[in-house]
Order: structure tokens, then sequence, then C-alpha cells
């Protein structure tokens, strides 16, 4: 593997475009990139440090918890090698937005996790146009078989 461009890191991390978190092994934020500035509304300031629960809606915080500590416990998360989930997300307004997302395993000196990267995408634009079209493609298989 060749070595990374000079700055690679840290024009990545700086970027404005995804949103890179990263989380300690408790699910505390303890990087907060513009990325994710832009798409949740929360300042580094305001998100470095809490948990996070401010962007995960309420009837979901469960379900990621339950993944998060297994993720802790083992080591390995089915959104590690390159698959995309896909999950409602809180801005700082309340609105709920659709982003998808990969994680990347942090781990301590022994190799044990230590928390999480995640990169994430604002795709609420690309969801609600998807919906829209099952909802036209629905009405019209409805119409058609009317017919």
């Amino acid at each position: 593997m060749k070595p990374a461009p000079d700055g690679l890191a840290a024009a990545l991390l700086a970027s404005g475009s995804d949103a890179i978190i990263a989380t300690d092994r408790n699910g505390n934020v303890t990087f907060w990139n513009p990325g994710a500035e832009r798409i949740f509304g929360f300042s580094c300031i305001e998100a470095t440090g809490q948990s996070l629960d401010f962007i995960i809606p309420e009837n979901l915080k469960a379900r990621h918890w339950d993944g998060y500590r297994h993720t802790m416990t083992t080591g390995e998360s089915r959104y590690g090698a390159g698959d995309l989930l896909s999950v409602p997300a809180l801005t700082k307004s309340g609105t709920r937005i659709s982003v998808e997302f990969t994680i990347v395993m942090l781990r301590d000196e022994r190799g044990q996790p230590d928390g999480t990267i995640a990169v994430l995408r604002d795709v609420t634009k690309n969801f609600a146009e998807k919906l829209a079209l099952r909802r036209e493609l629905a009405e019209l298989r409805r119409t058609a078989s009317q017919i």
C-alpha cells in the first residue's frame, strides 16, 4: 500500500461534505467535523462530549444502543465492511433526516474495541424521491388492475 499523500487525513477530517463522527467506548462524541456541523446543525463544541442520543430519534434509541453495546463487546459490526446502513436521524432543529453510514472500529493498545468512527451522508432528498416513485408505481399498478 502506498503512503497517503501529505495532508490527506487533515483534508478529509476538515471536509464539509460528509459527516465524520468519532465516539468513545460509551458512545460519547469525541470528534465532530464540519460535515457533521452542516448536516446536523450542532457545532463541534455542542456535540463533543455528548452521548449520540441527541441525533437518534427516540423510537430508535433502544435498538441503536443494543447494537452499539454488541459492537463494543464483540468488536464486530455488520456495517464495518463497507455495507451501508440507512437510518433516520435528528438535526438541531428537530427535523428528521435520512442518513447512510459506515463505521470503522477504534481499538485500544490491546486491540479491544474502544469506540467508532462513522462516516455519514445526508440522503434525505434521495430517500424522498425513491419513496415518491414507489408510491407513484403502486398507484399506477392499482389503476392498471382496475382496468
